[in-house]
């Protein structure tokens, strides 16, 4: 979530089946409780903060950071139980956005040399709730096999179905792919590219940071340009996650301006989002069914969390994620 959206108030967001709600607290640093009062369950979300505690919207119950109650309106001159506690998980702010983790994180939040850079200027995209699933989006990142397709009225060569190939080195935790992709430079991409003729090439540097970051790191090859995107597909459940997307350009605002670029990508995330909706969430694991009985379970992100433990298993993690 990006950090700005808590400058008004704590706001609710579900992680992996989890009901979360987030906010600023006095040191402006984004915290992450679980939703949930521990008084008579109203939703925290629903409450607002003060001096940097959050303040249950039924009865005031308030509580810290780290989701000790530290007040009860009703019963000032008594002691607090210590068992008058929210759930806490770990927060930080970073690049914008607000990044949480249910459990102690395998990885810290990977590192965005572009961020650093003042070569770069960042521009924030998307933040949209998409009817698809992460890992569905993360393969969808990397297959150049539907650009002619799905992007056939944008950038996409209808005539070269055959995409390039993908060079691969995987790393610890995901892999960097680099290929050369031509694509059509339509007028509304002159500004965008840099250039005017009617192709031109993308080299491309992708990262896939797992489970769900990806980088699209997109240098065009006639100016130098640089359109490099970060895209976090957050899940909310098996069928549903968020999409974050910012960008970084080696240009200026006169060079192309902000309203420029967001349309322009605007278009392209929208025709993944039309497709990719249009197919079973689970669709990279098995397209032999639809989903089965045991899989509509009550515990939502159960999908999810199966092919996590895959990946986890295949680096010896396993044992760590079901504990």
């Amino acid at each position: 979530m990006p950090l700005t959206d808590l400058d008004d108030g704590p706001k609710p967001f579900t992680l992996l089946g989890q009901p979360l709600v987030l906010w600023k607290n006095a040191e402006g640093e984004p915290v992450a409780l679980e939703d949930r009062c521990c008084h008579r369950t109203a939703k925290l979300s629903k409450g607002f903060v003060e001096e940097g505690n959050i303040v249950c919207g039924y009865h005031g119950w308030t509580f810290n950071d780290a989701g000790a109650c530290v007040r009860i309106p009703q019963a000032a001159d008594r002691p607090i139980p210590k068992s008058c506690q929210v759930k806490s998980f770990r927060c930080q702010g970073k690049y914008g956005y607000v990044w949480v983790a249910l459990d102690d994180p395998l990885q810290p939040i990977p590192d965005f040399p572009e961020d650093a850079d003042p070569a770069y200027r960042r521009i924030f995209q998307f933040y949209e709730k998409w009817k698809s699933s992460p890992l569905r989006f993360m393969e969808n990142s990397f297959d150049a096999a539907h650009f002619s397709y799905v992007h056939r009225a944008n950038f996409g060569i209808y005539e070269q179905p055959k995409p390039q190939v993908f060079e691969i080195k995987e790393s610890e935790w995901g892999f960097e792919a680099h290929t050369i992709v031509p694509i059509r430079n339509p007028e509304n991409g002159f500004r965008v590219t840099g250039s005017s003729e009617p192709f031109t090439e993308r080299h491309l540097y992708n990262q896939w940071h797992m489970p769900s970051v990806r980088r699209f790191g997109c240098i065009y090859a006639q100016t130098g340009r640089h359109h490099i995107i970060y895209n976090c597909a957050t899940p909310i459940d098996d069928g549903t996650m968020v999409l974050v997307q910012w960008l970084y350009r080696n240009d200026s605002e006169a060079d192309c301006s902000t309203e420029e670029l967001i349309a322009w990508d605007q278009a392209i995330v929208d025709e993944d989002r039309d497709i990719l909706e249009a197919t079973d969430y689970d669709a990279c694991v098995d397209t032999s069914r639809r989903v089965e009985q045991h899989m509509e379970s009550d515990k939502p992100g159960l999908l999810m969390r199966k092919m996590l433990l895959g990946l986890l298993h295949a680096h010896g993690e396993e044992e760590v994620y079901r504990r």
